[in-house]
């Protein structure tokens, strides 16, 4: 029997690796074997006795060779692939047959000849098509599930697909041809559908979930749920992660071209889909404001926050974007993608890329001059702690001297709006980085306070998820490299939010802007980051080791609070903001040092080449600034050069 097995296999393979045109003649000898027969069949049928070959068959044969020939090659039939069989095929057969019926009806039955039953003229090709279409489900099925699955040497991923609608069911589809993986069953939330049939596989109801998954040995499964929403798709995470099951995604419906569903469009499940919160419809009147039919110029452009800006204040409808960034790679990838998606979206927007650092004051006239932008988004900045910590004097001349350089230049040109991006660690600072953002935005402040014509305003925000040097993706390179996770603190708590909605609420709150706000973003309610790390643990399929589980997976490891990181981080200085039109845009008056004493530490920065003078005067213009540094000893040290 296994000889038998074997050499069949054999046959298939030497069929499926027949070129194309063999394989098409291959197949219309078949179709022509089955016309023959379905004409044996339905005459048979008809008379009500087995007739092998007469002058009536040999009659229908030859109406039938006619019309089939032009009737499959004109509609395509040929040119389908039997492993991707699905709807569009059929489809194809559909429309071949309705041209071949509608010719033999003509013949046959309408019109008629002699010794042949009418009738012939529509029971053949009802045969007929049931003949080929059954044909090419048994082809795609010694293809695809007998010899690719057959020759398919590695490991087989029992999947689970969490949705059986339209998505789940394009999802499997799509996965059929697969040989990796393996379709075990549906699990839906509605629990009428609890043991109905979706093509052959079962759909289980969500509650049973944990037996369905012991009971199939699931090693992955599919979110098919491309328009549920953060909370909806967070309560199923948090129910799939005790499974130790590796979970993936559908993005939303609106996110998939064309509506349509396939494997490619599959992700995993990022930490973002669960602690992002569900979008607020942005008010068009705010976002359009500071860029419809105006020039832009946003600093920092390549770095997270400013290459989102980038494509959100190009996609609102901005007449010229000028990107300034001191890297130069950085500079090049965004001004690639944005002309790309000009280019793409056919939008005539002149996008201008400039290298320069905001701490060059001749260079900044330079663009100003040459450009004359309406609104400045000024989002460059040095901005993780340990290494501003060990850099004290380019961290503070690059995030205050920049700043005030930047505003000066803007003052000068006759700038219309300007928007500093800030952060929270800029309240009640513990580390040189936190101290030099409130520095900056005083600088901000103090121009604002004699100013008319400008609107400078700032915006304060914590963490975004998966920027450069944030914790989700070192967490995530951890993972995968097996452990352990590093923890400065297990009690240490971070505000978080998504890129685009950061970005997005910034262009809004500078829309708001009369001049002086510091506004500040409603970033939902802090997340411990140890829970943070058992979450991405837990989507990846595996487990923290701890007490409670030693057998875990990852370990994690605790290094310790770094120089002055704090563990909690706030928004506000004083506690009462104000609300503004937006839900999620507070907005805070804060007081800030004069004008004459900014300028005069801003020569003293600019002089200095010290790190204790530096720091000792950005204490002075940020008094609350309690500069946290024990164990930094050494880290400090390298940082002495400036």
């Amino acid at each position: 029997m296994q000889s038998v097995i074997a050499l069949f296999t054999a046959a298939l393979s030497d069929i499926a690796a027949l070129p194309r045109q063999q394989k098409r003649a291959l197949v219309f000898g078949i179709d022509l074997v089955l016309l023959l027969a379905s004409i044996w069949i339905a005459y048979s049928l008809r008379i009500g006795e087995w007739i092998y070959w007469n002058e009536p068959v040999r009659t229908v044969a030859l109406g039938g060779l006619i019309l089939m020939v032009p009737s499959f090659a004109a509609t395509g039939v040929y040119s389908s692939i039997f492993r991707y069989a699905g709807t569009g095929m059929m489809v194809i057969m559909l429309r071949a047959f309705a041209f071949f019926t509608a010719g033999m009806a003509a013949v046959f039955l309408f019109w008629g000849i002699d010794g042949v039953p009418r009738t012939l003229g529509l029971l053949q090709p009802l045969v007929f098509f049931v003949l080929v279409a059954g044909s090419r489900v048994m082809f795609r099925f010694l293809i695809v599930d007998l010899l690719g699955r057959g020759r398919f040497g590695g490991s087989v991923r029992h999947i689970l697909v969490y949705g059986a609608g339209e998505a789940g069911q394009q999802l499997v589809s799509s996965l059929r041809s697969d040989p990796s993986v393996r379709i075990v069953a549906y699990v839906d939330d509605d629990k009428r559908l609890d043991g109905q049939n979706l093509d052959g596989n079962r759909v289980y109801y969500s509650g049973d979930l944990p037996d369905v998954v012991k009971r199939h040995e699931v090693t992955d499964i599919l979110l098919a749920l491309p328009n549920t929403s953060r909370k909806r798709r967070r309560d199923i995470v948090e129910r799939l992660s005790p499974l130790k099951v590796n979970v993936k995604t559908l993005p939303r419906m609106q996110d998939i071209v064309g509506g349509n569903v396939s494997v490619n469009d599959l992700r995993p499940v990022e930490i973002e889909d669960l602690l992002g919160r569900e979008p607020v419809r942005p008010n068009q009147v705010l976002l359009g404001r500071t860029v419809v039919g105006k020039t832009v110029l946003i600093t920092g452009a390549g770095g997270s926050i400013g290459s989102e800006l980038c494509r959100q204040i190009l996609q609102i409808g901005v007449r010229k974007l000028v990107l300034l960034e001191i890297s130069e790679f950085s500079l090049y990838a965004i001004e690639h993608e944005l002309q790309g998606w000009c280019r793409q979206h056919d939008r005539d927007v002149e996008i201008v890329a400039a290298l320069g650092s905001v701490t060059d004051a001749d260079r900044l006239a330079e663009l100003f001059e040459a450009h004359c932008p309406h609104t400045v988004y000024h989002a460059a900045a040095y901005k993780h702690v340990p290494l501003v910590e060990a850099n004290p004097v380019e961290g503070i001349r690059n995030n205050v001297v920049g700043t005030f350089e930047l505003v000066r230049a803007a003052d000068r040109a006759g700038v219309t709006d300007f928007i500093l991006i800030s952060t929270d660690k800029a309240v009640r600072p513990t580390n040189v980085m936190g101290a030099s953002k409130r520095a900056a935005e005083q600088v901000v402040q103090s121009f604002a306070d004699r100013h008319d014509t400008c609107r400078y305003s700032i915006v304060r925000f914590g963490n975004v998820l998966g920027s450069s040097g944030s914790v989700v993706p070192l967490f995530r390179r951890q993972i995968e490299a097996g452990g352990p996770i590093t923890l400065t603190d297990r009690r240490v708590t971070r505000y978080f939010m998504t890129i685009p909605e950061a970005a997005n609420l910034v262009v809004q709150a500078g829309g708001l802007a009369r001049g002086g706000e510091v506004f500040v973003l409603d970033m939902g309610k802090p997340v411990k980051i140890l829970s943070l790390a058992r979450a991405m643990v837990q989507l990846s399929g595996l487990t923290l080791r701890e007490p409670s589980n030693p057998e875990g997976d990852i370990d994690i490891v605790e290094t310790g609070l770094r120089p002055g990181e704090k563990l909690y981080e706030e928004l506000l200085i004083d506690d009462a903001p104000e609300k503004t039109r937006h839900p999620r845009i507070l907005k805070a008056q804060e007081d800030f040092a004069p004008r004459s004493l900014i300028t005069a530490l801003i020569q003293q920065f600019n002089a200095s080449r010290s790190p204790e003078e530096a720091i000792a005067a950005l204490q002075t213009l940020v008094p609350e600034f309690a500069h946290r540094r024990d164990n930094d000893d050494e880290l400090y040290r390298r940082g002495q050069g400036g």
